[in-house]
């Protein structure tokens, strides 16, 4: 990687949410500055809004282009051209608009190598939606525009605790019918994946928790866990991902068994974020994994009940912009010696049959001194 700082692009979100309050926060720290170059995707007169609203110092630099950002300021890209009303606190069409605008910009941007990872500020998921945004959230919009055929997997990460979900943004209605054998190992192989190359996890352990309670009591409470789960569970074991399970939710983190492995697959979206949440409190970040792009975010929501109130806590956005970095480079330092590997200089040439191999080895002649 050539000498310079990493480019973050942060897309504003929901122009009525905290998203400004918590990014001013993270880069009141000088040291953050130091530590990477922020490129925020947004419009400057809705930053001076927040900026004004929240009665805060928070100095930025209107730039043009991403390829113009200045190291150790914190870059402001007008990606919203009209003139954005803002109502803090509040859902509106327009607030949807800007946050779409501004994430649509990031991609093209992206796209055309202008930065290195990317950190998005909540959105409303209802407020966002329309021609352009047909998606349940950030996660199947960004695996969409720059996925290149590849899948997503949703990890929540804290510093206990990795969790990810087989099922996402789905009515619990359909959950059941959308866990299947090929979309759990889906999932496992690709969160195995990330551990070892996103988080340096060489090894890496996976609990797969159950759909029904109590692991489904053998059939008597549903029969996924014997029909599907145990199935993958077996056959991902074969292929060599070091899974264990089907455990059920209550137990395994009531007891605090999730201490003993690296990460934690669960059926759907509240089985595995309820607890993370509980546990890992405000220091939780939303990653993006199995896609070429870097791409976290702040596990929290637009708070529109605390919006332009100075009361957000960026503890998750710093995070975010942190965990960010670290699967950058971690990504580098993980693909670099596989990119060029050595020829293989000679064949040993050895005779492999069975002849051979079951042959009982030859003693080794003992010595005059030995006999004696």
């Amino acid at each position: 990687m050539e000498n310079r700082k990493i480019r973050i692009a942060i897309t504003h979100g929901d122009t009525n949410g905290i998203g400004y309050e918590v990014i001013f926060k993270t880069f009141a720290e000088q040291a953050m500055l130091e530590l990477c170059t922020p490129i925020i995707y947004g419009s400057p007169k809705v930053a001076a809004y927040h900026r004004n609203a929240l009665g805060i110092q928070a100095n930025f630099t209107i730039i043009n282009s991403a390829e113009d950002a200045v190291d150790g300021k914190v870059n402001i890209i007008a990606a919203v051209d009209e003139e954005v009303k803002v109502e803090l606190g509040q859902s509106t069409k327009e607030a949807g608009r800007a946050a779409l605008k501004a994430l649509e910009k990031a991609v093209a941007d992206y796209k055309a190598g202008l930065f290195d990872v990317l950190v998005t500020a909540p959105i409303n998921k209802n407020n966002i939606q329309g021609d352009s945004f047909h998606f349940p959230g950030h996660t199947e919009y960004i695996q969409d525009r720059l996925g290149e055929d590849k899948h997503a997997l949703m990890i929540l990460a804290g510093e206990q605790l990795r969790v990810a979900l087989v099922t996402t943004h789905l009515p619990i209605k359909d959950v059941a019918a959308a866990i299947t054998k090929e979309a759990i190992m889906e999932k496992a192989t690709i969160f195995n994946e990330s551990l070892k190359r996103d988080f340096n996890i060489s090894a890496p352990r996976i609990a797969v928790l159950s759909l029904n309670p109590h692991a489904g009591d053998q059939g008597v409470i549903g029969s996924e866990e014997e029909t599907i789960i145990k199935p993958a569970i077996e056959e991902l074991s074969d292929n060599g991902v070091c899974v264990f399970g089907p455990f059920p939710a209550d137990g395994f983190f009531g007891h605090g068994a999730y201490h003993a492995f690296d990460g934690v697959l669960a059926m759907y979206h509240d089985q595995g974020l309820a607890p993370f949440k509980t546990i890992v409190a405000d220091e939780g970040v939303n990653i993006t994994a199995g896609l070429p792009i870097v791409r976290t975010s702040p596990d929290h929501g637009t708070a529109y009940d605390i919006a332009g109130k100075n009361a957000a806590d960026p503890t998750s956005m710093r995070l975010a912009i942190f965990r960010a970095i670290d699967i950058f480079r971690n990504r580098i330092a993980y693909d670099e010696p596989l990119q060029n590997p050595l020829p293989k200089l000679y064949h040993e040439k050895r005779d492999e049959s069975e002849k051979v191999r079951f042959a009982v080895p030859k003693q080794k002649p003992k010595s005059t001194e030995e006999q004696a």
